[in-house]
């Protein structure tokens, strides 16, 4: 019996000297003041910079950061209803740098720029939390963008090309196609093995509603995370929203996948964060945003690479939005991010009242990684196709004050007018590069010189319903070759020969 009540004591102090306490410490904290989303706490004296914050109300907790760090108070924005927190109340610091889920789980589902569901489907399951705030990859882990990011809008993969790891920036006036530009790329992802997110900044609820029935109804939602901090969301989820998608992004980018992040819209953004800082009575500057307004945008995108195989090979493109006022580019933010990216296209809203939609401006347009990010075969005919629209733009433009032309510059007109027929887009239909490929050779070579310019639309959507239900071989050769040689030129000749002798019958 004593061995026993021996064995049990030495037991029990073994257990004693291994215990190791589980409870934290607590840094805690009261509410000074509290307004508009914004509260003033003392005695988190150890508090850092993006830690999240537990406000302590009659029913649980609401979520805050702390961005304001002075010497003797805390500037905190609440991702609550602040209304339900009052003078005094109790503020927890978690010790927790503000981070989101991130993983498989958010795939095909709607969330906050927390992470919580928005869509009715259930709980997430996360692999893991990511820092919504994180250094961009340094040069030495980059590699040069040379891999096609497709959008299927022909105007921009044949003149102004996206590649896989560039940030792209869509600009222009409200209403003229910028979010459909975006969403048209998306769509166009699919069976490409690229994972995209959607961030909606600002945007009314009701035209996401018809976003995303849009990306379910075209099967695109299967890879496709939507993060909404919608018009009625309070301004401190509209700042952290592009940083939590991109958080999410940076997952797969650590698993070598190829990502596509669209911010709809960073002037929205920038507004919010406005807000924000007046009401934590930082300094205004010019228009009176903050005078690290351009730190907020560029800390973003620079979070947009393409990764070396040595690092797995992954990569980031960003399509930020910007909405200009009455065509004004020159404004301050959207110089700022015009100074960030690696390109813009410029949609102009006289193109689009004539008709021409998408309504991109060719000439205010451009890709700094231009036919770096094109298969040879779009390669080959892309650079003809520049120069024809810049000549188009140039003779028009001429001939407009005089009717006295010769025959080469007649031709040219001609052949001007049918591309930006050519141009001309439905939007949700995006065209695979084989069919881009096919309608720019044609057009190029003379095949479309003897067909009515008002006739040209009918015509090109003949002929690649022709080429894809006959031709499927020389198409996919196109694609899988990658480039326009001599017998593939041959087989175009023939495939539109063809074509036309049974086109109009």
């Amino acid at each position: 019996m004593s061995k026993t009540k021996d064995f049990i004591v030495e037991q029990i102090k073994e257990r004693i000297s291994d215990f190791k306490p589980k409870a934290r410490e607590l840094t805690v904290g009261h509410v000074l003041k509290v307004s508009d989303g914004i509260a003033l706490v003392a005695g988190l004296a150890s508090v850092r910079m993006s830690e999240m914050l537990e406000f302590k109300t009659d029913s649980g907790f609401i979520s805050g950061v702390a961005l304001n760090l002075e010497e003797d108070s805390v500037g905190a924005v609440l991702l609550g209803d602040y209304q339900l927190i009052a003078e005094g109340a109790e503020v927890r610091a978690t010790g927790r740098i503000l981070e989101v889920p991130v993983g498989q789980g958010l795939i095909g589902r709607v969330v906050n720029p927390l992470g919580e569901p928005l869509d009715g489907k259930g709980a997430i399951t996360a692999d893991a939390h990511y820092p919504v705030e994180k250094i961009a990859p340094g040069v030495i882990t980059r590699q040069s963008v040379n891999t096609p990011l497709q959008t299927g809008i022909k105007a921009i993969d044949a003149m102004i090309p996206i590649g896989r790891g560039q940030r792209e920036l869509i600009i222009g006036d409200r209403q003229l196609g910028k979010t459909a530009i975006a969403i048209d790329t998306i769509l166009n992802q699919k069976g490409k093995d690229v994972i995209c997110i959607y961030v909606a900044i600002g945007q009314k609820e009701s035209k996401i509603a018809g976003i995303l029935a849009k990306l379910e109804a075209a099967g695109a939602l299967e890879y496709t995370t939507v993060v909404l901090a919608g018009a009625s969301a309070p301004a401190p989820q509209l700042y952290f929203a592009p940083y939590a998608g991109c958080a999410m992004g940076e997952y797969f980018l650590d698993k070598g996948k190829d990502v596509l992040i669209v911010y709809d819209d960073l002037s929205k953004h920038a507004v919010a964060y406005r807000e924000i800082a007046l009401l934590l009575r930082r300094p205004p500057g010019r228009e009176a945003y903050p005078g690290d307004v351009f730190y907020l945008h560029s800390r973003l995108l620079e979070r947009a690479c393409k990764l070396n195989k040595d690092y797995g090979g992954g990569s980031i493109t960003a399509l930020p939005i910007i909405e200009t006022q009455a065509g004004d580019v020159s404004a301050y933010i959207p110089t700022n991010v015009i100074s960030i990216t690696d390109g813009q296209i410029y949609l102009e809203p006289d193109l689009f009242y004539q008709g021409n939609r998408p309504a991109i401006n060719a000439g205010l347009s451009v890709s700094r990684v231009g036919s770096a990010a094109q298969i040879k075969a779009m390669k080959k005919v892309a650079g003809k196709i520049r120069l024809e629209a810049a000549q188009y733009r140039e003779l028009a433009a001429f001939a407009q004050f005089g009717s006295d032309l010769d025959e080469d510059t007649k031709n040219k007109l001609e052949r001007g007018k049918r591309l930006y027929e050519v141009f001309k887009q439905g939007q949700y239909a995006p065209l695979g590069v084989d069919e881009q490929v096919l309608v720019f050779w044609s057009l190029l070579n003379g095949h479309m010189d003897d067909v009515a310019v008002d006739e040209i639309q009918v015509f090109e959507s003949a002929l690649r319903a022709y080429a894809k239900a006959n031709e499927a071989k020389t198409l996919a050769a196109i694609v899988s070759g990658g480039d326009l040689t001599e017998q593939i030129e041959k087989e175009l000749a023939r495939i539109v020969s063809d074509f036309k002798l049974s086109y109009g019958k």
